[in-house]
């Protein structure tokens, strides 16, 4: 954990009046300014980290731009100014919670405790996919659910399947195939998931983000160059989902890796 708060009065008072014992987390820094916060980020990789937005040098929407996609951490914004446009910002950051001034401690148990389950399945998932190789990514990811694919559901699984393996580095959509069933969405859809225990969507991300780690490991090819040869038009969205995935942004993944192999 790691508070980034100029106020020294409140960044004290968060320190030591939460119990974080309670909430399995330990305080390893503390920052007064953006500048200091990212410092601190980089040198200490928090899991989570808790920033005021009005602070001096650069904003706490500032620090976490400029970092969470390489530190991937879970992040949780205090503010006094309740104003709508921070609040957007800050969605658009994924940003995990956004809190008003005087914090409600009851309220930050509650998102520490959420939190760190979430980090904690992240972290496990991480290490398993580290210690797999080839289609180990594929067993892991697409099982995640604990379904087996069953193809009895009719012709329309393996059909969709086949039709995500061939058309995924392109912009492809489950309402394609709706004319050719002559189903609606919702219940081409609704069998797929049956079948699968995916929808569409999900399915056809997790293939493009085993794909991805493929590339990764190949290291031959730039951030966006992989997420566009797996299907993803925007760069940023590939990230959000391969974290939302791996646990990670790709560039952490890709270092840890290539920590692991050296």
């Amino acid at each position: 954990m790691l508070i980034i708060e100029d106020e020294d009065m409140i960044r004290k008072g968060i320190i030591f009046m939460v119990d974080w014992t309670r909430v399995n987390c330990t305080v390893v820094g503390e920052a007064c300014d953006g500048n200091e916060g990212i410092e601190r980020i980089k040198e200490l990789k928090p899991d989570i980290v808790i920033t005021d937005i009005k602070i001096p040098f650069k904003s706490g929407i500032e620090v976490i731009e400029e970092t969470i996609d390489e530190y991937c951490y879970e992040s949780i914004i205090v503010s006094g100014y309740n104003d709508f446009d921070y609040a957007k910002k800050a969605i658009s950051l994924h940003v995990s919670e956004y809190i008003l001034k005087p914090i409600n401690f009851q309220q930050l148990y509650e998102i520490l405790e959420k939190l760190t389950i979430k980090i904690e399945e992240k972290r496990n998932l991480k290490l398993y996919l580290n210690s797999l190789e080839g289609e180990g990514y594929k067993d892991k990811l697409l099982s995640t659910k604990d379904y087996n694919i069953n193809y009895n559901k009719g012709r329309y699984v393996e059909e969709i399947v086949d039709y995500i393996k061939k058309g995924y580095k392109e912009k492809i959509s489950l309402s394609d195939l709706c004319p050719r069933y002559n189903l609606s969405y919702t219940h081409l859809n609704s069998l797929f998931k049956e079948g699968t225990g995916y929808t569409f969507n999900d399915y056809l991300n997790r293939y493009r983000i085993i794909q991805s780690l493929e590339l990764l490991k190949e290291n031959k090819f730039k951030l966006y160059e992989i997420a566009e040869e797996v299907g993803f038009q925007d760069y940023k969205y590939f990230i959000h989902v391969f974290k939302k995935y791996i646990g990670c942004a790709p560039i952490s993944f890709f270092k840890s890796n290539d920590h692991k192999e050296n």
